[in-house]
């Protein structure tokens, strides 16, 4: 199911949601769409509405501040695009670049994608300890980024103007 960024009325990116979801902010009006897929239209017997990428709530919604965004291992695989962290060939699993056996913790910047075969030939040694080297460094990404690189924005050149935001 296609993935919808959801921005604050000032433009601040807020969460991912369902197409499902996103539809509905605007049929009631809760959104509006600032950014939809090229061609591709949602038609019911009475409306016709564009399929969204990015929608904007009409109504300014207060959030706590997150400092930081969560870790998981689908958001590990997002950040380093599905590329194994060894080798460059298509990721599969995440790899701790300190074994968790020896106190490596689920943290942004101890793990890795990797692809099947090169974590099972690191097992549980350090990339130095396997004569393996990291092609790129871990790197904690902010919640903002987070959720652009769920929707699969590689760059800022590939965002829209009024979302690309300062490097």
């Amino acid at each position: 199911m296609r993935e919808t960024l959801v921005l604050n009325a000032s433009f601040e990116p807020l969460a991912t949601v369902s197409l499902r979801r996103a539809v509905v902010l605007v049929m009631q009006g809760k959104a509006v769409v600032e950014q939809a897929h090229p061609g591709l239209r949602i038609r019911a017997s009475a409306v016709e509405v564009p399929v969204p990428r990015v929608i904007r709530l009409s109504r300014y919604v207060r959030v706590p501040f997150r400092r930081q965004a969560p870790w998981t291992r689908r958001g590990v695989l997002v950040r380093d695009r599905h590329r194994c962290a060894y080798c460059g060939r298509r990721a599969t699993t995440v790899d701790h670049v300190m074994p968790r056996s020896r106190g490596g913790a689920d943290s942004w910047l101890n793990t890795v994608a990797a692809c099947a075969e090169d974590n099972h030939r690191k097992a549980d040694r350090t990339p130095e300890q396997a004569g393996m080297r990291l092609l790129t460094r871990p790197f904690e990404p902010t919640p903002s980024e987070s959720l652009l690189f769920t929707l699969g924005a590689d760059s800022r050149a590939a965002l829209p103007p009024w979302l690309a935001q300062p490097a």
